[in-house]
């Protein structure tokens, strides 16, 4: 399989519009792990990402009669812009459909290159449904973001470039995987050329396709897909990258949200560009693997394959960096509810940087604070401030991997409800687009009474929404068949331990 690709990688039209993009070192990064880690800069193509490779080359195959009739894609990202400038370079016509929840930023650069939009549904299904009807209509040609031979050869000369900028041994190639175009080019080039160099993919945990195929021995579909690194939420991995990666890709690691914000900042600091989230996986796959393996003075590379990010996700970013590091712990300590307690406390810390501290009055014995603190990087010291605490006599609960704790409660805290019965609480994925919210709450009705509510528009095309309402338990049936009707994806929270230490009502039992 890999032989057949080398021609059509070496014979890719892609330098009429793409650039062959620096490997530079990671500086920084080696410093701190002790191996060459260079960047493949992929965040530097016209179009932010290396989807204009593919893209362009799949085009410009097509019969002069296919491209007078048009292309179509159905895209919210990258590939869409990718293929609204390749068709504007060779000038054809491209019709881009895209689902309304697309951000902005994404739209306007689409509609500035010369393609026409449309907005179609609330998710990738429904504008790709769509894309179809189109085609059938109009006789359109559809552009593949990865399941297509020639968009595949395409990115495989990412490959291509990087075997010829660096000639030394190299121990392994890190390379984000969403529906595995870009990994299947570049895994058939390298593994032709140079067999001992690894090749591992590196995906979100809450989407990681490609390890799931290839721990099944074959294609399956995720049930759900995380929407953090929208850049790679695909629920299966194509067709024809997957009999490319079934034997040529050496492993795939995943990597939590925490561990991608953490790797976006690595990618500024020494590179002073911001790589969306997708586009930084391989540069938290690869300090995990250093991690994981104790790897000393090895080359490895990484491809930064994205920086279409949307300016507004960076307050979330920031956020979560630190955790993504290592560098903090998030705990629920108990003290006593004295003047002096809080001092005290701190006097525990021995020295400790606190990085936040919530508290709200809501007992006259016991107060439960949420507070953040430094610790040393890679989680060292996490288990000796949690004895420390505890041999001073503290209650500590630690939050720091649970996601409610950090994406609501954090902004939440304010106390107990004693005078609320019966109530139960949820978390949403919402799509983020005009009216949306207040779509949901109608839909909600006024059957159930809302206790609690938290909403943060994050920049991405889906926020997560926290509802606390009060439902009698001979109704929860019917509230979840309300729920089903709403048609978000939601998960039941009553019964989370963040939850329940700073915001549970009393539900009919004494606090």
């Amino acid at each position: 399989m890999p032989q057949r690709y080398i021609k059509k990688i070496l014979d890719a039209r892609v330098y009429d519009i793409a650039i062959e993009t620096p490997l530079t070192e990671a500086r920084s990064l080696s410093a701190r792990f002790g191996n060459n880690i260079m960047l493949k800069r992929e965040d530097l193509q016209p179009v932010f990402s290396f989807k204009i490779r593919g893209a362009y080359n799949r085009i410009a195959q097509l019969s002069d009669e296919q491209k007078a009739k048009g292309v179509i894609c159905a895209s919210a990202g990258n590939h869409a812009q990718g293929v609204a400038m390749s068709a504007k370079k060779l000038g054809i016509k491209a019709t881009i459909v895209m689902p309304q929840t697309t951000p902005d930023i994404k739209v306007k650069s689409v509609r500035e290159r010369g393609a026409k939009v449309v907005l179609k549904g609330d998710a990738f299904d429904e504008a790709a449904a769509h894309a179809q009807e189109l085609i059938a209509k109009h006789g359109y040609t559809y552009i593949p973001p990865y399941d297509d031979p020639d968009v595949i050869a395409g990115q495989g000369t990412v490959a291509m470039e990087l075997m010829w900028q660096f000639s030394q041994p190299l121990h392994a190639v890190f390379i984000p995987v969403g529906g595995g175009g870009l990994i299947a080019g570049m895994a058939a080039y390298i593994k032709y050329l140079r067999p001992d160099i690894k090749v591992i993919g590196v995906e979100p945990e809450d989407s990681n396709c490609l390890q799931a195929a290839m721990a099944a021995g074959e294609r399956v579909v995720l049930d759900e897909v995380g929407i953090f690194a929208d850049g790679v939420a695909v629920k299966q991995i194509g067709e024809e990258p997957w009999n490319i990666c079934k034997d040529n890709v050496d492993e795939v690691i995943t990597v939590s949200t925490d561990e991608i914000c953490a790797a976006i900042k690595d990618v500024f600091e020494d590179t002073r560009s911001i790589a969306e989230p997708a586009g930084a996986l391989s540069v938290a796959g690869i300090k995990k693997y250093i991690a994981r393996e104790q790897l000393e003075g090895e080359n490895l590379a990484g491809v930064l394959s994205g920086a279409n990010m949307n300016f507004d996700r960076l307050r979330y970013i920031s956020e979560r960096t630190e955790i993504g590091e290592k560098r903090e712990a998030v705990l629920a300590v108990t003290i006593p509810e004295q003047p002096g307690a809080f001092k005290t406390f701190i006097k525990a810390l021995h020295k400790r940087s606190i990085t936040e501290f919530n508290y709200r009055y809501a007992d006259a014995q016991q107060a439960v604070i949420f507070v953040g603190i430094q610790i040393q990087a890679g989680g060292l010291g996490r288990e000796e401030l949690l004895q420390d605490l505890r041999e001073n006599g503290y209650s500590v609960t630690d939050l720091t991997d649970s996601d409610i704790a950090k994406q609501h409660i954090r902004h939440l805290v304010g106390g107990h409800a004693p005078s609320i019965t019966n109530e139960v609480v949820y978390q949403f994925e919402f799509p983020e687009r005009p009216g949306a919210l207040l779509k949901f709450l109608m839909s909600l009705g006024t059957r159930w009474n809302i206790s609690l509510f938290h909403y943060r528009n994050h920049g991405a095309a889906y926020s997560r929404v926290l509802l606390g309402a009060q439902v009698n338990p001979d109704e929860t049936s019917a509230f979840e068949e309300m729920l089903e009707k709403v048609g978000f994806r939601y998960e039941n929270m009553t019964d989370n331990e963040a939850y329940k230490l700073f915001l549970g009502a009393g539900n009919g039992k004494s606090e």
